[in-house]
Formats: structure tokens, C-alpha cells, sequence
């Protein structure tokens, strides 16, 4: 079993968890390439895509508070 990388600290000094499942990316990244242009994963890119998709939930939850509501939404990424 691949170990869990340590994500990324938050200005915080808070850790933050992997959130995106890095044999799935890794295999949707694998199934764009072809038999003649194959992709490979960086070992590490799970977890910046994970502190990208924190980022983005930050946003959105930012957004919500905003607009006075207590549920994040689509409309809010």
C-alpha cells in the first residue's frame, strides 16, 4: 500500500488531509495518453491537485457565508 503523502500546511500551521483519491486520478491521467504518447503521474501531484481542490472549496465556502447561506451550492465554485 502507497504511502499518504503529508499534504500541505495551511497558514494555519494546520495540516490538510489528501481529499482526492490518487489511484483514481492516476488512472484517469494513464487513460488519456495513448499506446504512442503515454502520460505518466508525479508522485506528488495528488497532493497539489488536493490543496487545489481545497482552495477551491475555501472559495465556495467563502461565497456561501457571503450570500448568508449556511449550504454550499454549485453555483458557488
Amino acid at each position: 500500500m502507497a504511502k499518504k503523502k503529508a499534504a500541505k500546511k495551511k497558514s494555519g500551521g494546520k495540516k490538510r488531509d489528501v481529499i482526492v483519491v490518487a489511484s483514481k486520478v492516476k488512472e484517469y491521467i494513464k487513460s488519456q495518453g495513448t499506446k504512442n504518447d503515454k502520460l505518466l503521474v508525479a508522485g506528488d501531484f495528488a497532493a497539489n491537485l488536493s490543496e487545489a481542490v481545497h482552495e477551491l472549496i475555501d472559495k465556495a465556502i467563502a461565497r456561501t457565508k457571503a450570500n448568508k447561506r449556511s449550504t454550499v451550492q454549485p453555483k458557488d465554485i
